[in-house]
């Protein structure tokens, strides 16, 4: 009797998201991001505060942009980079992509005559006016805002790990009319779509190839090389494509003085988004599928930037590189899961359940994007009214 040993019990574990005490998942969540709530109310008190100050609310919008921009988008255009490479140094990889910025920006900039945006934001509506026209130079009016709180919006939205669209939530609150956003919302579904069959017929078809090859970890040295000239290669298109999300606060065509603080806000930016190795947002990635693989990571970004070149030079309106970054993955999580030979539908399911987890929170953003447009721009409140008027007539 004496030898017998005491079971020792095991601490319990308090699910964060308890279901029968939902008052403490909000305590849980408010002092787990004190922090950052603090600096986004802050923010908002800020923004609320320059609203009248055409200036102020102008580069107030920008900073907001230039970080919230970048680091919701290091899913599509560095996530593949920062996940294969997370035995490097912080700082070798931020110099690396930073300097590709500055290089892609400074072009645009000599050869647009101060526009940073390769034309994207002087894209014109079927009318002959500008689709996303500046509130003070184009218009004459000041910053709402809803316009100086989208960043915001988009950083919380960050924070929650959904890969929105900062296409569509930064763009579409400059939009002056509908057609803006419906040119933008149909070149970026396009994209989605052939994002999707392209990846799929990759790895669908490659499979068995790519899994016997793909089946050790070590690799050979090229393979780091190839991936750095692609992710280069991306990177400079995604700047090239939405570089407009951030720079849609400053005038069309800057100044030095203005191209210099656009230029060094967004390389610093980089680098805290580099030191924090893609924060939460990386989530998204590194779920997925065996990405961490250095080859399977330079595939994904390879198709990637085919269709973001493709896209590049079909016109210069705006799209949304979330979706087609979505598709990419998507159609990868499917083919891979159908071609596996395993028994079951457990990789099925959970392909379908990632799929259809990142398919919505994009969808929810455009919804929100949608709203704060409409917020922001009377035009379109009235023809979402009117457009609301004639469906129920």
């Amino acid at each position: 009797m004496g030898n017998k040993k005491k079971k020792s019990k095991k601490p319990v574990k308090y699910d964060r998201f308890d279901r029968n005490r939902p008052y403490l998942n909000v305590l849980d969540f408010l002092a787990e991001e004190k922090t950052f709530l603090t600096i986004v109310l802050v923010g908002l008190i800020l923004a609320a505060a320059v609203t009248f100050n055409a200036n102020a609310a102008m580069w107030l919008g920008f900073f907001f942009a230039a970080y919230a921009a970048v680091a919701n988008d290091s899913i599509q255009s560095l996530g593949t980079f920062i996940e294969s490479n997370r035995a490097k140094k912080w700082w070798i990889l931020w110099l690396f992509i930073g300097g590709i910025f500055v290089i892609t920006v400074t072009y645009s900039f000599v050869v647009n005559d101060g526009d940073v945006t390769y034309q994207r934001l002087m894209t014109l509506n079927a009318d002959g006016t500008k689709a996303f026209p500046h509130p003070v130079d184009d218009l004459g009016k000041n910053f709402s805002f809803f316009q100086v709180i989208a960043p915001l919006v988009l950083l919380i939205l960050t924070r929650l790990k959904m890969p929105v669209s900062t296409t569509f939530l930064l763009l579409s609150v400059f939009s002056a009319t509908s057609s803006g956003i419906s040119s933008v919302v149909v070149k970026s579904m396009s994209g989605y779509v052939m994002a999707f069959v392209l990846s799929f017929a990759i790895w669908y078809f490659s499979y068995e190839v790519i899994r016997k090859y793909f089946k050790s970890r070590k690799h050979h040295q090229s393979w780091s090389v190839i991936q750095w000239i692609i992710s280069g290669s991306l990177w400079s298109v995604w700047v090239m494509q939405d570089g407009a999300n951030i720079a849609v606060y400053l005038p069309r065509q800057l100044s030095i003085t203005q191209f210099l603080i656009f230029t060094l806000t967004i390389f610093a930016g980089l680098g805290l988004l580099f030191y924090l190795r893609g924060d939460k947002i990386q989530e998204v990635v590194s779920k997925k599928s065996r990405i961490s693989d250095i080859r399977a990571a330079t595939l994904v970004d390879l198709s990637y930037v085919i269709l973001l070149i493709y896209k590049l030079f079909i016109s210069t309106v705006p799209m949304s590189t979330t979706w087609v970054f979505l598709g990419i993955i998507g159609g990868r999580e499917i083919a891979i899961s159908i071609a596996r030979k395993k028994k079951g539908k457990k990789h099925k399911k959970k392909a379908k359940r990632l799929i259809f987890s990142d398919f919505s929170k994009a969808l929810a953003g455009l919804v929100i994007s949608v709203a704060l447009a409409a917020a922001a721009n009377k035009g379109i409140r009235d023809e979402i009214f009117n457009g609301i008027v004639n469906f129920l007539n």
